[in-house]
């Protein structure tokens, strides 16, 4: 999200309706029984399995006969044929169980994935054939099971077919909830797939005898500023040096305003950087865990903001608007960020109308 939009959006446009109080709630749902739930059933069916194994495990006399976008297509049409948001939790669960054991001697920084929200591994070689082969994991079943899904189509795949998928040709990919253009889907999609791109070149680069196209991540601070070599590190730079015109333009509109702003901590580097060099100026900023962000806005409506916007997915407005209503401040208006739909992988899966059961603890 832009900032300069983050601040056009704060102007608070009066055709844009703010998140209704609990008494017009935004859109019906089933009631949840508990946080932790999960079906009895198991998530690997026989038919999954050899639908996963078939893609993403070819057998030596069938190896390679088919190009990534023969695999994406089928796995596009799988999740398609599916048409409850458990029975997609499942199958991507199932694929996130499939995933081969990862080496905690690969649990390295280097083969980190930034810009995940969980913690994502991503390793990269080149077979004896020219192919490339990856492995990855992750602490969140869902995000494993987005990487499966990208090995499943890339995993034995040449080098350029793997340099030539983009993030668009996954936006039909419908995993779980809404399709792949969802902003949480791509995210995720996107940075497994630059890292995979980005191993993958510098996999040709060292077969070829060249320097590593992508330089090494640096920050050079200097007297006329700081300059970043590298993709990581020109994230990095936008954070440490934040427009001051837009920090200005932001925290005039919040004071005029009295706006408050609680975001999710997944943010990209050149929002928190402006919100957090804003808050310097505008106290009622707070970038943090979606556990606290509705507490942090009840603090804020007792400070006299009229207003807060949330940055963060669906639930998290939803949440911050009933517990402002609970505390009391049913006057005091939350937006979000978009008019579009933002959900989440475990959001989704709640608000299926199919039954499920608890887990035992």
């Amino acid at each position: 999200m832009a900032s300069s939009y983050l601040a056009s959006r704060l102007v608070l446009n009066p055709k844009l309706n703010p998140i209704p109080s609990s008494t017009r709630r935004l859109r019906p749902k089933q009631a949840a029984p508990c946080l932790l739930r999960c079906s009895a059933a198991p998530f690997i069916t026989s038919s999954s399995s050899a639908v996963f194994k078939s893609i993403a495990d070819p057998t030596p006399t069938t190896a390679y006969s088919d190009d990534p976008s023969s695999r994406l297509q089928r796995l596009t049409s799988e999740f398609r044929s599916l048409p409850e948001t458990i029975d997609r939790v499942k199958r991507l669960l199932s694929y996130a169980s499939g995933l081969a054991l990862f080496p905690n001697a690969d649990r390295i920084n280097s083969n980190r994935v930034m810009g995940c929200t969980a913690q994502v591994w991503l390793s990269a070689s080149m077979d004896a054939l020219g192919r490339m082969r990856f492995a990855a994991d992750s602490d969140s079943e869902i995000t494993r099971g987005y990487c499966a899904c990208l090995m499943a189509i890339l995993d034995g795949a040449l080098p350029n077919e793997v340099l030539a998928m983009r993030t668009d040709d996954l936006a039909d990919l419908n995993v779980v909830g809404l399709d792949g253009r969802s902003r949480s889907r791509v995210n995720t999609w996107h940075n497994v797939l630059v890292s995979m791109q980005k191993k993958t070149r510098a996999l040709l680069s060292a077969r070829e005898g060249r320097l590593p196209d992508e330089p090494f991540p640096s920050l050079f601070i200097g007297s006329d500023g700081i300059h970043a070599k590298g993709s990581y590190a020109e994230a990095q730079a936008k954070f440490l040096s934040p427009d001051e015109l837009k920090i200005k333009e932001l925290v005039n509109i919040l004071t005029e305003k009295k706006i408050g702003v609680v975001a999710h901590f997944y943010m990209d580097p050149e929002v928190q950087g402006i919100l957090t060099a804003a808050q310097k100026q505008w106290p009622h900023i707070n970038i943090s865990d979606s556990l606290v962000m509705a507490d942090i806005a009840v603090k804020m409506a007792e400070a006299g903001c009229q207003y807060i916007t949330v940055l963060g997915v669906d639930f998290m407005s939803e949440n911050v608007r009933a517990i402002l209503d609970q505390a009391g401040f049913e006057k005091v208006e939350v937006y979000r960020m978009s008019s579009e739909q933002i959900g989440c992988s475990l959001a989704d899966a709640a608000e299926s109308p199919m039954p499920l059961h608890r887990c035992p603890i």
